[in-house]
């Protein structure tokens, strides 16, 4: 893998597919020989969120920007991770051991595409998510000069905020 400098042990799981995309920081996929299903939330990044919820209310506190419009941000988001996530992708999820599900249940993972890039530093290259720094990740510092880089040039959502 090409990008990744993940520090310590990881999980590596091959034989995924792409079979939804949730949000602008999260999948469905599929394990090719099992047929099973797992919701995948992407290390390290947080895209804003596509439906009210708790998490949309704290968002609104934290910007002060309202959740309508950081609904349609995260229309933004969900549609430029389907650009890069299409259906029917393999996949290779890379996981931190002792940090592979979020408090949910959802599998936490590197998601990375054949040609070696992740979904997760494209996201966060392209100004489409930002780190994001509740749940333990050791990309956490690249992404965040990304981020930086991303918010500087104006790409992405930067592109309407300073913040999302």
């Amino acid at each position: 893998m090409k990008q990744l400098d993940v520090k310590g042990q990881t999980i590596i799981k091959t034989n995924y597919e792409i079979v939804k995309v949730v949000d602008g920081d999260g999948i469905i996929a599929k394990n090719l020989i099992s047929n099973k299903e797992e919701e995948i939330r992407f290390y390290g990044i947080d895209a804003p969120e596509l439906t009210p919820c708790k998490k949309l209310k704290q968002d609104e506190r934290e910007t002060h920007l309202s959740g309508r419009f950081l609904i349609e941000l995260a229309l933004q988001s969900y549609e430029f991770l389907r650009t890069k996530a299409k259906i029917g992708k393999r996949i290779t999820l890379i996981q931190e051991v002792g940090n592979e599900q979020d408090p949910y249940g959802r599998t936490l993972a590197y998601v990375v595409l054949p040609n070696g890039n992740t979904l997760n530093e494209i996201m966060v290259k392209n100004g489409f998510a930002k780190p994001y720094d509740k749940l333990y990740c050791s990309e956490l510092p690249k992404y965040q000069e990304l981020n930086l880089r991303a918010k500087t040039r104006k790409k992405g959502l930067y592109l309407l905020v300073d913040r999302f």
